[in-house]
């Protein structure tokens, strides 16, 4: 065969070869989000008008935080399976925005409904396998205004 003939099936070759569309590449760049998986609390603390409280750890209680590309669920709940005086379980979640070290959760649902519909900011730290969230937390309807900080560990 002669080489002429072979730059039309060479041509068509190279033509039939593609890249990864740009937008499948972003989500690969995404997708290693250091906030993506599931992260279980292992601290709380409230500052209230300089009051410091250590919400969590909770004598038989945990709580674990779900995050994808674009949502987040927790959930929190007592180890007794609702049995007893401190049964306990909350749920929430929604979307967010991350970048950089700034976090803003938009909450869509939780369990105590005049939390809905609000966005708190947060910023965001990690060491290793922790994550750490620190910001406000303000509904003057409800006259809550503190401070939380959450410290978290990356499940496998």
């Amino acid at each position: 065969m002669k080489v002429k003939n072979l730059l039309p099936l060479a041509a068509l070759a190279l033509a039939s070869c593609t890249q990864k569309p740009a937008d499948s590449a972003d989500k690969e760049i995404k997708s290693a989000s250091p906030m993506l998986g599931t992260w279980k609390l292992v601290s709380a603390i409230t500052v209230t008008k300089g009051d410091t409280v250590k919400d969590y750890p909770v004598a038989n209680q945990e709580m674990i935080k779900v995050l994808n590309d674009t949502h987040f669920a927790f959930m929190r709940h007592d180890l007794s399976k609702g049995k007893g005086k401190d049964a306990t379980y909350t749920a929430g979640g929604g979307t967010y925005d991350f970048k950089g070290d700034k976090y803003t959760e938009h909450l869509a649902y939780l369990n105590a409904r005049d939390w809905e519909g609000k966005d708190f900011d947060f910023t965001v730290k990690f060491k290793g396998d922790t994550l750490i969230q620190k910001g406000i937390e303000k509904i003057d309807s409800l006259n809550i205004n503190h401070e939380i900080i959450e410290t978290y560990v990356k499940q496998k």
